[in-house]
């Protein structure tokens, strides 16, 4: 496997953000909360610096700061 195990995809039209483990879909992060519970699930780790760490995640269409708090 290429670059990093994580991937947060761009916002969705729901306003949640895909997430992809191990280039498996985990389900749809709509805050960091919900990243960080697919992150503990994974058993990867999930303190603060995991957030900027970019061989852990990759971010597409933008950082941990963008997030549509309105789920479905």
């Amino acid at each position: 496997m290429d670059g990093a195990p994580v991937v947060v995809h761009p916002l969705s039209p729901d306003g949640g953000r895909r997430v992809t483990i191990r280039d498996e879909s985990v389900g749809t992060a709509y805050n960091l909360f919900d990243l960080l519970e697919f992150l503990r699930r994974a058993e990867l780790p999930e303190a603060d610096t995991a957030i900027d760490n970019p061989d852990l995640i990759e971010w597409r269409g933008g950082g941990p700061e963008v997030w549509n708090e309105s789920p479905p």
